[in-house]
């Protein structure tokens, strides 16, 4: 069973072997499968040769590519390219939302300034307690200012909106918009596209 080979048998095994290299396969004779496709081809070598080798290599590039993509976000909130624009800012309908909201004054917009005031004033009011009746004062006119302001440019966004893109999704638009209003002018992201005054 273990035997080892004959003189003749290794001879005719060499003999062959011989024949195949002086005769290396017809070209045109059929190989069993379909010649692949150039595109396909491509495919399959870059895969071959992007396939990490590991699980390190695996999520080394896989940080990698997030890493640009935060990147590419960041450089399109500054810019507006709206093809790298994360998901809850793209579209017309949140681009219109924040042109609409970015064109006008909000007094949502002073919320966090004014804040800081009331804070202030109520830290010195143990000792001046006119001062802590007038932090108050502040505090709810503002609140009363910004509701207001808000009811009408809901009101307003919504009328746009409706008028403009009647076919489009509109959901969750509004508050988007109300949101961007309680920022400050230069602190938004997506930055402004739009001067104040100037028509969305």
């Amino acid at each position: 069973m273990f035997r080892s080979r004959s003189k003749d048998e290794k001879a005719s095994a060499q003999q062959v072997t011989a024949d195949l290299s002086k005769n290396p396969r017809d070209p045109e004779a059929p190989k069993g499968r379909p010649t692949p496709k150039r595109s396909e081809a491509q495919t399959q070598r870059r895969r071959a040769q992007s396939a990490p080798m590991d699980r390190k290599e695996a999520a080394k590039r896989q940080r990698e590519a997030r890493r640009a993509d935060l990147v590419r976000q960041r450089e399109a909130l500054n810019s507006g390219d709206e093809r790298f624009l994360p998901a809850r800012d793209k579209g017309p309908v949140r681009r219109f939302a924040r042109d609409f909201v970015d064109s006008r004054f909000a007094v949502a917009e002073f919320f966090l300034p004014v804040a800081v005031v009331i804070l202030v004033l109520s830290l010195f009011g143990n000792r001046v307690p006119r001062l802590q009746d007038i932090a108050l004062l502040l505090w709810g006119v503002l609140i009363v200012l910004i509701v207001l302001d808000s009811i009408g440019t809901w009101i307003r966004l919504r009328k746009q909106l409706n008028t403009r893109f009647p076919n489009e999704p509109k959901r969750g638009a509004i508050p988007y918009a109300l949101m961007r209003s309680l920022q400050m002018r230069r602190l938004r992201l997506p930055k402004p596209q739009v001067k104040r005054g100037e028509r969305p």
